[in-house]
């Protein structure tokens, strides 16, 4: 019976021998695998505040939305430059040396000045200082350009620009000289100054800038309350 129990031995010892290098290899494999020791994988730390958000995704959204609106400071103010150089054109060759033209009777003529000083023919004797105010004025909204995120800053900034460069033209290249050139003025409503296009967009610009800032709406595009 014993030799019978030898020979055909029990029902376990085989499958228990056989499977033995194969459960001992099995195992050590899952062992290498991670996370096979039954620990749960390990969670973002809650401590953190990121909740699984990285460093790069927080200061994206730190960032102002919305794009830039270069492309529109540059339009408006290429406009308002052609509009006003085309229109200073037109007047020294048409209107200069000539009798002023009645637009709306005597509230609104045209008729051809120089004018050495400031917006509205203020300040003549000072023709260099305002040349140089305007090459400084269009360096800071150049500069401020890298950073505007909102529409109706780019507009009003276009305006100051285009009208801040189309005075610096005249300055620069009509006579008497170079940075004292006389500015071309034509528009003369009836009890007012003289003034051009480019007078036109400065002011308007300014205007917006003024309302602008009287809503806490800066250039980024944030609206903050004082």
């Amino acid at each position: 019976m014993a030799e019978a129990e030898r020979i055909i031995g029990t029902p376990d010892t085989p499958d228990g021998a056989g499977a033995g290098p194969e459960r001992s290899g099995e195992r050590a494999a899952a062992d290498e695998r991670p996370g096979s020791d039954g620990a749960a994988p390990a969670a973002p730390d809650a401590d953190s505040g990121t909740d699984g958000v990285t460093e790069g995704e927080e200061d994206g959204a730190a960032r102002p939305r919305g794009k830039r609106r270069i492309a529109v400071l540059f339009a408006v103010a290429a406009l308002a430059y052609a509009l006003d150089l085309i229109s200073k054109m037109i007047v020294v060759a048409r209107l200069e040396h000539h009798e002023p033209i009645e637009i709306v009777g005597e509230w609104l003529r045209f008729v051809a000045i120089r004018n050495a000083g400031a917006a509205f023919g203020f300040g003549e004797a000072f023709t260099v200082i305002f040349t140089v105010i305007a090459a400084s004025v269009i360096v800071v909204i150049i500069r401020l350009a890298r950073k505007l995120y909102s529409l109706p800053w780019a507009i009003a900034l276009g305006l100051l620009l285009g009208g801040a460069l189309g005075n610096l033209t005249d300055r620069i290249f009509r006579a008497p000289g170079v940075f004292q050139g006389a500015v071309v003025d034509f528009i003369a409503p009836k009890g007012f100054a003289v003034f051009n296009l480019a007078d036109s967009a400065i002011v308007c610009g300014g205007i917006l800038i003024v309302l602008l800032s009287f809503r806490g709406l800066d250039p980024d595009g944030t609206v903050h309350k004082d």
